[in-house]
């Protein structure tokens, strides 16, 4: 008796706490109420199986219950009875596989008036491409990517000369407009999924897989990867952005080109030594850091993490959090570069200073670092030396008590928190798996030591 009434509880809190619970789907902000309606009718199906079964066993266990001087009869088989499951199940199926099937099929069919956007997967970011104003995509290949190519453009194809490349992972879109999305993976499989706008789609390596769907509701919805794609899968997140289509239009006006991308003068380190007598000051005459005045070293970066750098600063998106003092005093720094061509001409005479490694200031338990640094070594390689196409920069030789201040800045929210630094909010959920300070010290004496 007692299992029985357990039964009939845990179907009854079943029932209720799928009607009274506070999580449930989040508001819809696309055309696709289909896709709700038949998961509400997958719901009920399951639900009324569900709560028929439990009250059938509750039945069983007190009508068949032991009793003293009563024997069990053996039936090998009931024909009607088995005539009622073959069509209660399959009628239950068939009520949950038909509306599914016939989503599929609107899935599958894209509206011609339909605008294409591609969506480019990568461990661990999100990039996009979007066609210019002739309405076409040029044509890629795996050949053509490079650190200066990383959607893998084919030059030789006018068609892609107009389109419009966004090395973010934020992708506006227009309201009210259908679109249909091109899914595209550079490595391994991951997966599209917003969840307002009840989207999710694998990007399958080696092919371009798609769906769509019409925007119905301004606003700004978090974009995830839903398919376990290595250690750094649960910081791969992009945003998109919904909005009216006047100002989607005002801002397409305003991105780059892949011609104009191509075309954009290499940064003149003569020049650029003019403007770097004022970073001197602080980084020194090579760029080798000077730790009494907080200022980290320059030669041996990337230029496409200086440049990026200089950006966030001189952007408002790093710099202005309260606490983060030493970032306060290089955010007007950046101000003085009165254009993206001056911070290319700095970033090339940073390239052009000797590269000396930083003197070693940290110091930690190796092994302990080793094991650590695993995770980091995902993106920034295994010897620390950096990944341009994980946007991560090198470590191996760079100032280690400014990276120690950086990752300390990160997991504590300092840094990495503002909505424009889409990576530096990715490595803030990194740095949260450093709990202590002498987790930090142990990563670092282990990238001092290769």
């Amino acid at each position: 008796m007692a299992i029985a009434a357990a039964l009939i509880l845990l179907a009854l809190g079943s029932v209720l706490f799928h009607f009274l619970s506070p999580w449930y789907f989040t508001p819809i902000a696309s055309n696709w109420h289909a896709i709700d309606t038949t998961i509400t009718i997958t719901f009920w199906v399951t639900g009324i199986v569900f709560v028929a079964v439990s009250i059938f066993m509750a039945w069983a266990l007190v009508r068949y219950r032991h009793r003293a001087g009563s024997r069990a009869t053996y039936q090998p088989e009931n024909k009607k009875l088995e005539w009622w499951l073959l069509v209660v199940t399959g009628g239950g199926v068939a009520a949950m596989l038909a509306p599914g099937l016939l989503v599929w099929a609107d899935i599958v069919r894209v509206p011609p008036e339909a605008h294409v956007v591609e969506a480019l997967a990568q461990q661990w970011h999100w990039t996009y491409r979007l066609p210019g104003q002739d309405g076409k995509l040029g044509t890629v290949h795996s050949r053509f990517v490079s650190d200066s190519n990383p959607f893998g453009m084919n030059p030789a194809d006018q068609n892609g000369r107009d389109d419009v490349l966004l090395a973010s992972p934020e992708l506006r879109l227009p309201l009210g407009k259908p679109v249909k999305l091109l899914l595209r993976s550079k490595d391994v499989l991951h997966n599209f999924s917003i969840a307002q706008l009840r989207v999710k789609m694998d990007l399958v390596p080696g092919i371009v897989t798609y769906t769509w769907f019409t925007p119905t509701r301004a606003g700004a919805f978090d974009l995830l990867c839903e398919e376990l794609c290595g250690v750094g899968h649960f910081a791969m997140r992009g945003r998109l952005v919904v909005e009216e289509p006047a100002a989607h239009d005002a801002w397409l006006q305003r991105q780059p080109t892949f011609a104009q991308s191509q075309a954009r003068p290499a940064g003149n380190a003569v020049a650029g030594q003019a403007l770097y007598a004022t970073c001197a000051a602080c980084h020194g005459a090579n760029g080798e850091g000077n730790v009494a005045l907080n200022a980290p070293k320059l030669s041996g970066h990337g230029a496409w993490y200086l440049e990026r750098q200089l950006h966030l600063f001189k952007g408002g998106a790093r710099g202005t959090h309260d606490k983060d003092v030493f970032g306060k005093m290089m955010a007007p720094m950046a101000a003085t570069l009165a254009n993206d061509q001056a911070m290319a001409d700095v970033v090339a005479y940073v390239a052009s200073l000797p590269d000396t490694p930083a003197a070693q200031t940290i110091q930690g338990d190796v092994d302990s670092g080793r094991r650590r640094y695993a995770t980091c070594a995902a993106c920034h390689g295994a010897q620390g030396a950096g990944i341009a196409a994980t946007n991560a920069p090198r470590l191996q030789g760079m100032s280690d008590w400014y990276m120690a201040r950086q990752l300390k800045n990160f997991r504590d929210g300092i840094r990495g928190a503002h909505a424009q630094d889409a990576y530096g909010s990715q490595m803030a959920l990194v740095a949260g798996m450093l709990s202590d300070d002498a987790s930090i010290g142990d990563i670092l004496a282990y990238i001092n030591s290769r």
